[in-house]
């Protein structure tokens, strides 16, 4: 089998056999706004099999695998998002990686922009430790919660754009769960931040009309009912901008402690 089936023993596995199962755009509507929990939403992210293209390109990098990790078994579905029940800061990015979160089953875990990512949440006192590697290794989010707009990894990184509304109901409905407690949100990457502005408004965001332009330490503020929420743009710590020095360490450092120091 070339995934993980639900509800056989993988750490953090929010499924069971029983979870309802997507298999087109209107499942993922309907799923999604019957969720009533984040855990009954997880679960049900989690098994989602909407998009054809996405479900074979996943699940065949599942079965073929990267050399270096040969030896390894493969999440090879949907990474739901995850981190505290209550966050206080939300971070958004595109889209798991091939060979991180689809093989780990956990965003941001297990590649090289998430040894930068959790580095610096860590320094910035979101992050329980330093790194994140595989699901079960003891990492914990503190007050923060991560989730990607496409809960599946795209060929060549890139989700069509039938394949992001597919999945903007998952996104949305884990926004309108959360809302009450979160005072910011970080967009990791301008297409991280362009994916979300539909999902804020579908959970009940007074945003205005006009969408402001990304960049790295923009700030923006919204409303969810009475509370404010500030928008905070931050370059994505992938690889290309790592190595060229368009991100850095301390660029992220500034964003993340700038985000906590919002949030409290």
């Amino acid at each position: 089998m070339s995934f993980v089936p639900p509800g056989t023993g993988w750490p953090g596995d929010p499924a069971t056999a029983d979870t309802p199962v997507a298999h087109d755009p209107a499942d993922v509507r309907r799923l999604a706004a019957a969720s009533g929990t984040l855990a009954e939403l997880t679960a049900r992210q989690s098994v989602c099999r909407a998009c054809p293209r996405l479900v074979e390109w996943r699940e065949e990098v599942a079965r073929v695998k990267r050399r270096a990790f040969a030896d390894e078994t493969y999440w090879g579905r949907p990474v739901p998002g995850w981190g505290a029940e209550h966050p206080r800061v939300l971070l958004v990015g595109l889209a798991p990686a091939a060979h991180g979160g689809n093989r780990t089953g956990r965003i941001f875990t297990g590649d090289r922009s998430g040894d930068w990512l959790f580095a610096s949440l860590y320094r910035s006192g979101l992050a329980r430790r330093e790194t994140s590697t595989h699901a079960g290794d003891g990492q914990e989010l503190i007050d923060a919660r991560v989730l990607a707009s496409v809960r599946c990894a795209p060929p060549a990184n890139k989700p069509t754009p039938s394949e992001k509304s597919a999945c903007l109901p998952w996104m949305a409905r884990e926004i309108e769960l959360v809302a009450p407690d979160v005072r910011v949100i970080v967009a990791l990457g301008g297409y991280a931040w362009q994916a979300m502005w539909p999902a804020l408004k579908e959970a009940g965001y007074d945003l205005p009309r006009a969408r402001p332009a990304f960049g790295h330490g923009v700030e923006f503020e919204i409303r969810h009912g009475a509370a404010p929420v500030t928008l905070i743009g931050c370059y994505h710590p992938s690889q290309q901008n790592t190595f060229t020095g368009r991100v850095t360490a301390q660029m992220l450092d500034d964003v993340f402690t700038r985000a906590r120091s919002l949030a409290v």
